[in-house]
């Protein structure tokens, strides 16, 4: 009787596919300790952000709140349509862009300028002193800060309207005029998020190799030479990503602080899709329109993300992945 063999290749896959499986078994047990601490920040997303979609379903109901989301009746793209055919929808859009728009051009250089010149200063504990104060604006509330703003730009008691009267002109309602709201909001972040945001650069600028600036030194480099050649390559991926993340965000212009510093008389320049929604969602109780510009919204930062992403890598050859 003849022998029989199996041909090898009939019986490979099978044994890679084993090998395979023990390998990554093995990387797993070896790291376990990692995958145990990752376990609490997955859950959180799992929980929160992820468990939540569920809910978007109801931007295609006529959501009812004693009937639940399983017992709303559908209403397919009945909300979106409302959405773009409300009179004040293109407003919002565009306040919301702009407002953006300059959170990000004057938001974001403030915050490099800011950690270079922390970066430049060789006086360690004036250092210390000047970055505590710059942080501290960072952790106080949207209310706190609105009241500074009203200590200074109210009509009949504020500083800076003291100061008009007493040179002999007329006091000027800051808070209530149209043609300085955006500015008020753009200058109150500036002052309350800059020394923060640059905490990442800071972190980035440590990272530099601190033989390129000797090397630099050794050339005849000056300091302008050193923060242009040297400094500011360091970080430029660091900046990019955050630019990404930015954009990402672009239809988020700040509810929190627009909310509270929005009145009726600066609609027109102030009102943004979150304040918009949060009056219809909110407070006339239209939930299902209100999870309907919030999709409206994701899918438009996602656009942008993934957009953002490809134009940095074909510009400077990296992104967020």
């Amino acid at each position: 009787m003849s022998n029989t063999t199996v041909p090898p290749t009939a019986i490979t896959p099978d044994k890679s596919n084993m090998t395979r499986k023990r390998r990554l078994m093995k990387t797993v047990y070896r790291q376990r300790w990692y995958y145990v601490m990752l376990l609490p920040g997955v859950l959180y997303f799992i929980i929160y952000h992820y468990l939540p979609m569920g809910g978007a379903m109801i931007a295609f109901k006529d959501y009812n709140l004693m009937k639940g989301i399983w017992g709303s009746p559908w209403a397919g793209f009945k909300h979106f349509e409302t959405i773009f055919s409300t009179p004040e929808i293109s407003r919002t859009i565009k306040n919301t862009l702009i407002l953006s728009v300059y959170r990000i051009v004057f938001g974001m250089f403030p915050d490099v300028i800011f950690a270079i010149i922390l970066n430049e200063i060789r006086v360690q504990w004036f250092k210390r002193t000047v970055q505590t104060i710059s942080y501290g604006p960072h952790f106080l509330s949207w209310v706190i800060v609105y009241a500074l703003a009203f200590a200074f730009m109210a009509p009949g008691s504020g500083l800076i309207n003291n100061w008009i009267t007493q040179g002999g002109g007329q006091a000027i309602d800051f808070l209530t005029a149209k043609e300085y709201f955006r500015t008020i909001l753009i200058s109150t972040d500036l002052w309350k998020s800059t020394g923060y945001g640059a905490i990442i650069y800071l972190a980035s600028l440590s990272a530099i190799d601190p033989h390129l600036y000797e090397a630099s030194v050794v050339d005849g480099a000056s300091r302008w030479r050193q923060i242009w050649h040297i400094t500011l390559p360091g970080i430029r991926n660091v900046f990019i990503v955050l630019l990404i993340i930015r954009i990402g965000h672009i239809m988020d212009a700040g509810f929190e602080q627009v909310y509270i510093f929005l009145n009726a008389r600066v609609y027109e320049t102030g009102d943004i899709i979150d304040t918009w929604v949060f009056r219809r969602g909110l407070e006339n109780l239209e939930f299902s329109l209100a999870t309907a510009v919030g999709l409206f919204k994701g899918a438009i930062g996602l656009i942008l993300v993934i957009g953002a992403n490809k134009l940095a890598k074909r510009v400077s050859g990296s992104g967020i992945w």
